[in-house]
């Protein structure tokens, strides 16, 4: 009797203190990352601490959840009370008033501990709005044993011409061994912030200073053809429909000796028990080529709150759990100190993250460098490395990517493909009243 006083004493402190908070369940859309996976298995703690908060999943491919989160809070359609987004989203949707200011954080959460660059890029006029789960800039994967097998040397910062020639002998598609595995996948957040990054590397850039797009410039054509004629030398069969997770697969099974792509990847292909190769890869910085600027992306998933939430305090309470320091910890303790999401705090940097995770230095370098306020080599109007942060850039830049596709299945050549992204481009910004 008295055990059942007590319990019921219990569910009425249970069932007040829910209704005190107001009971919620949260609907959060995120992509299909291991690093938001993880985020998704390591979620019943934050559960187990917040039995007023449950949590309902929506996980999709990069492209769909784009087009998706894009969708509904354009329409304001409510679907969902956390959004994964990027900088780009959180610069745009911030300024318009879609999204709610991440202020009033607990002094736990310690936001000085974040980058400032990293910060910067998911604020508008000082408010932030977004918290970031992890940053990234491109770095370049290689398989070392091949490398040595070979008798070639990578470069610490090696040029995109010498990672095409790299690429070409070590190449042996009879093996189903390939030199490199680059994006291919149409969309402005895959193969165009590939391409955009080589792109910049040759000198090129999306607009000159009163906004006339470039795709008819040499430095584009030098680029485009740099990348289809290496990708069809020594790329693996399909290209045009790989992405970040795609390539991350075929590096970990052992058909790539060269990468270049998002930093985030180091604790996946290091990960005995998903990389066949872990043992034998090396880290070096993005290739440059007529200039360093704008080589490497800077890029982070972040996870915001859309106007539209009825649980706001719930959703602010998830994303700062899942984005804290706490958060950190509690991966190291279940999968390893080197899968702590990267890129976003100074404290993940301690000489024990450094000495576990082998690619922790050119990321934290790569990052550093990063200026998305000056990503060519010539002046431009926009900011943004590997994207142009404009409303109309989604769109456009989507579609340019199917036309650089095109080029790399063979269905179009570099010269229609780069006068198509011109003409189509020059049509939208013009119908956009650019130069504003």
């Amino acid at each position: 009797m008295q055990r059942s006083v007590k319990a019921l004493l219990a569910l009425t402190c249970l069932t007040v203190s829910s209704v005190s908070l107001g009971a919620q369940t949260l609907t959060i859309a995120t992509v299909n990352n291991s690093d938001m996976i993880r985020m998704q298995k390591l979620s019943k703690t934050f559960e187990a601490e917040h039995p007023e908060i449950k949590l309902n999943w929506v996980v999709l491919e990069e492209n769909v959840l784009r087009q998706r989160l894009t969708t509904d809070i354009a329409t304001q359609g409510g679907q969902f009370d956390v959004l994964t987004i990027g900088m780009y989203e959180a610069a745009l949707w911030g300024a318009k008033g879609w999204l709610e200011p991440m202020k009033d954080l607990p002094a736990s959460y310690a936001l000085d501990d974040v980058f400032p660059s990293v910060r910067e890029g998911l604020s508008v006029k000082g408010s932030l709005y977004a918290l970031p789960f992890y940053a990234e800039s491109s770095i370049t994967y290689y398989r070392t044993d091949l490398f040595k097998d070979a008798g070639l040397t990578m470069p610490e910062r090696p040029t995109w011409e010498q990672i095409g020639e790299f690429a070409s002998k070590l190449t042996n598609k009879d093996k189903e061994q390939y030199g490199i595995c680059l994006r291919g996948k149409a969309g402005w957040g895959e193969n165009m912030a590939l391409i955009t990054t080589l792109a910049n590397a040759y000198g090129a850039r999306w607009f000159d200073e009163k906004w006339q797009p470039e795709f008819n410039g040499p430095e584009w054509k030098n680029a485009l053809n740099f990348y289809v004629d290496t990708m069809k030398k020594s790329g693996p069969p399909g290209a045009s429909s790989n992405g970040f997770n795609e390539n991350l697969a075929l590096f970990n099974s052992g058909k790539c000796a060269i990468w270049v792509d998002a930093s985030v990847a180091g604790s996946f292909v290091t990960d005995k028990s998903q990389s066949k190769v872990s043992d034998h890869v090396g880290f070096t910085y993005a290739p440059h080529q007529v200039t360093d600027k704008g080589s490497a992306w800077l890029y982070s998933w972040a996870l915001a709150i859309p106007t539209s939430s009825k649980a706001k305090d719930a959703a602010k309470t998830f994303s700062a759990w899942a984005t804290s320091k706490e958060y950190g910890e509690l991966v190291a303790k279940t999968d390893g100190i080197a899968n702590v999401p990267p890129g976003t705090r100074a404290s993940t940097y301690s000489e024990a993250y450094m000495a576990a995770a082998p690619f922790a230095k050119v990321t934290l370098e790569s990052l550093k460098a990063a200026d998305p306020s000056k990503p060519t080599l010539k002046p431009v109007p926009y900011i943004g490395i590997q994207l142009v942060t404009i409303p109309e850039f989604q769109g456009i830049g989507t579609q340019v990517g199917k036309s650089f596709s095109a080029a790399l299945v063979g269905t179009t050549t570099v010269d229609k493909a780069l006068a198509d992204a011109q003409e189509f481009t020059v049509r939208e910004m013009k119908r956009a009243g650019y130069p504003k």
